[in-house]
């Protein structure tokens, strides 16, 4: 029989396929803002209501993230993403028939959100984290760039078929890869994490978190790393919604958007994959705490530059400087809270961010119609941005506090 243990082959080759499972599942989180300008135009609504269905896309992604996460504990990772599968090309497919912004935006919400892409993130990072030990950070990371694989790829490909078939028949293709390719895929996720994982470090000793992170109680520490997901995805969204909006605005067109966004979530793997070795050295924490400062730095360099060139060198700096953010979150609570707390409050955690986006999303579409510019929009995010970066300084300094106390005297 192979062996099915923590950092073996099989867990590589599990990777391989959550990764893959991932690429697909996070196609709908991108491609509503490629149809974006599209929908806007069809059913003639303002550029906040056209926003909708990406907002109750992100809610529904997290909190079905929680719902996937604890069937996932129960029954396996395979169970949810066979229902995600079910969801995403239903929900494509049923977006594709929608007759007015409402439909589209309650049928993101339900089918595309809340049973579709919310099985393939937070329970496939989870899952992950329970397979890896010596490698725990830059296997989380692997597994997580499937989101960002997702929008390197699929904006592209669906500017195409909108410019081609529309963005209705754009969404009729994505169901059919959705009904065909995930069920396949989620064959290799048939095993079970071996039980021995959830009870050991990276040195393979007993893990011992502590009964107080950060020198907090458990669900004051949760409640910080919630707001803070919350913070840093506000931010975040900024650009990754509104840049194909943004251009078109500028007079670039949609199609130079829709590059650009594809650039900027390249460069996101590229950020997540070294972000990963970065956290295996240095921890959860101090690697959240780079990527808020860089991403911060990012949104800056938005308000002076808005060439078509600028604009390209300053998509790629903020994929290359944010994507590592999201999967700290998952070390983080692996690192500090009971591992047999690590499924549900990693998927509680990653619903905060997907909230988080979707806020942001919404509320840069909100600014926009009252100021009739993205520059607001794009202050309104660094402020939430140095939400986040005050929550992850007050995070350093309670492990200082605690690390402090433990000296002897």
């Amino acid at each position: 029989m192979p062996d099915r243990g923590a950092d073996s082959r099989y867990a590589w080759l599990r990777l391989a396929a959550t990764l893959g499972l991932m690429t697909i599942g996070s196609a709908a989180m991108y491609v509503v803002a490629v149809v974006l300008p599209a929908v806007q135009a069809e059913f003639g609504v303002a550029r906040a209501d056209a926003s909708l269905p990406y907002t109750l896309l992100m809610v529904g992604f997290g909190l079905g993230g929680v719902l996937m996460g604890r069937l996932a504990d129960r029954f396996g990772v395979m169970l949810p993403v066979l229902i995600g599968a079910a969801g995403l090309a239903s929900g494509f497919a049923l977006a594709a028939a929608s007759g007015s912004i409402l439909g589209f935006a309650i049928v993101s919400g339900l089918l595309l959100g809340f049973l579709g892409s919310s099985a393939t993130f937070a329970p496939l990072v989870a899952d992950t984290s329970l397979w890896f030990v010596r490698r725990r950070g830059i296997a989380v990371a692997i597994c997580a760039s499937g989101n960002y694989v997702a929008g390197a790829i699929w904006p592209p490909i669906v500017q195409q078929l909108v410019e081609s078939i529309g963005w209705r028949g754009a969404y009729n293709t994505l169901a059919v890869v959705s009904a065909v390719v995930m069920p396949l895929l989620a064959l290799a996720l048939k095993g079970r994490p071996p039980a021995a994982v959830a009870g050991v470090t990276r040195g393979g000793a007993a893990a011992r978190p502590s009964e107080r992170p950060f020198g907090f109680s458990m669900n004051q520490a949760q409640a910080l790393l919630c707001v803070a997901g919350v913070a840093c995805c506000v931010a975040m969204s900024m650009p990754q919604v509104h840049i194909v909006a943004y251009c078109s605005d500028l007079g670039f067109g949609a199609a130079q958007g829709a590059r650009m966004l594809s650039l900027m979530l390249a460069a996101g793997i590229v950020s997540r994959l070294v972000s990963g070795l970065i956290c295996d050295r240095i921890g959860g924490v101090r690697t959240l705490l780079l990527g808020s400062v860089l991403q911060g730095t990012a949104l800056l360099l938005f308000l002076p530059f808005d060439g078509l060139g600028s604009l390209y060198v300053v998509s790629a700096l903020f994929g290359l400087f944010q994507g590592g953010i999201v999967p700290s979150y998952a070390i983080i609570v692996r690192e500090h809270f009971p591992p047999a707390e690590a499924g549900a409050r990693v998927g509680t955690v990653l619903m905060c961010t997907l909230f988080g986006m979707a806020l942001g999303g919404w509320m840069s579409g909100k600014v926009f119609d009252l100021t009739g510019s993205y520059h607001a929009a794009f202050i309104n995010g660094i402020a939430w941005n140095l939400l986040n970066l005050g929550i992850v300084l007050l995070l350093m300094w309670g492990l200082r506090r605690q690390r402090g106390a433990a000296l002897p005297a």
